[in-house]
């Protein structure tokens, strides 16, 4: 009976070992990676970038007009100090008189005042090339002008 005994326990021994094997190759149905929590984070998330792309967007934007807009300042702010201190020279009468003698040809009285020419035009005034009349008015040598282009 002993031998028996011990048949049966070992062909028990070894059928469970069977099972165990056909449980081992049998795998389980690999689980997905993405669970419903780390969807749901992910969707959470998507939804975060969306919703705050746009307001990001327009504070980037909205500093840099501040940027601008303070570049700006700065150059009126350069611009202003140039002209107070052009104003401040006018009221300076040599420089009054120092720009009236170079712009407008001011002289003293007294002095004799002169214009030197390069001499690309007759002494009379009129041009070297022929355009215009001597002595006839600006708008006769216009139309002058542009009847000889006409032609």
């Amino acid at each position: 009976m002993s031998a028996d005994r011990f048949s049966t326990a070992t062909r028990l021994k070894a059928l469970g070992e069977q099972a165990a094997a056909r449980v081992q190759r049998v795998r389980r149905p690999r689980r997905s990676r993405l669970t419903g929590r780390a969807a749901l984070l992910a969707l959470v998330m998507c939804s975060l970038v969306v919703a705050l792309a746009y307001p990001i967007r327009q504070y980037v934007s909205q500093r840099s007009d501040i940027a601008d807009q303070r570049r700006k300042a700065q150059e009126a702010a350069k611009a202003l100090d140039r002209l107070r201190d052009e104003k401040s020279r006018w009221r300076d009468s040599a420089y009054v008189e120092q720009q009236a003698r170079l712009h407008l040809h001011f002289v003293r009285p007294g002095e004799t005042g002169y214009i030197v020419q390069d001499g690309s035009r007759a002494d009379d005034g009129a041009p070297r090339d022929g355009a215009g009349a001597a002595g006839s008015p600006w708008y006769e040598n216009l139309w002058a002008d542009v009847d000889t282009a006409d032609r």
